[in-house]
């Protein structure tokens, strides 16, 4: 008896079938036009802020440059280009000046946060990348969007003169400047202490 027009067996269909889904759902992502949030950068304008509470505050900054960091000074209110600074962003990469650091402190609503903690603060990571991490991962990727978006944890900075501030990284893209335009919110304590809500 003749065997030759055998079926395949299910199994096989089955695993085609979702390798055929999974092909098309990465087309179908990769093809679309993803709508980037309405943040522009904002303009350097540094200015000492002193003793003072400042935020919460929004800041969009371009951190596009593969080999170059941007810097952003808390106590200037103000990315800066020149002068200390407390964190610095290149492309998805966050990290502490030198004699600061960062801790996770989860998914909290951001107005909640209060009061930081005053240990715990990790310093960055050496060697041939650079990373911090107290941030570490701070976003989600999608496979299907091939998109970063926010894990929305808040962040504890401390920075390397002993100020505090908490962070919150918004978002990755901006309709301006496109990929690794970081927009975060923030409210830094300028007289010292580790309260920084009202």
């Amino acid at each position: 008896m003749s065997r030759g027009g055998a079926r395949p067996p299910i199994l096989v269909l089955v695993m085609g079938g979702a390798f055929a889904l999974l092909v098309i759902s990465l087309l179908v992502g990769s093809l679309t036009q993803p709508e980037l949030p309405p943040y522009t950068p904002t303009a350097l304008a540094p200015l000492r802020v002193g003793d003072s509470l400042v935020g919460p505050a929004t800041y969009t900054l371009d951190a596009s440059a593969t080999e170059q960091w941007r810097y952003f000074d808390f106590a200037r209110n103000s990315a800066v280009d020149s002068g200390p600074w407390d964190l610095a962003f290149r492309r998805f990469h966050v990290i502490a000046a030198a004699g600061g650091g960062i801790v996770d402190l989860g998914v909290v609503p951001f107005d909640s946060v209060r009061e930081l903690p005053v240990g715990g603060y990790l310093p960055n990571s050496p060697g041939p990348d650079t990373t911090n991490p107290g941030v570490g991962k701070w976003y989600d990727y999608s496979m299907l969007s091939h998109l970063l978006t926010s894990r929305h944890h808040v962040y504890g900075v401390r920075t390397a003169t002993g100020r505090y501030a908490k962070l919150e990284l918004l978002a990755y893209y901006c309709r301006e400047a496109g990929t690794a335009c970081i927009t975060f919110r923030y409210a830094y304590q300028g007289n010292g202490t580790a309260r920084v809500a009202r």
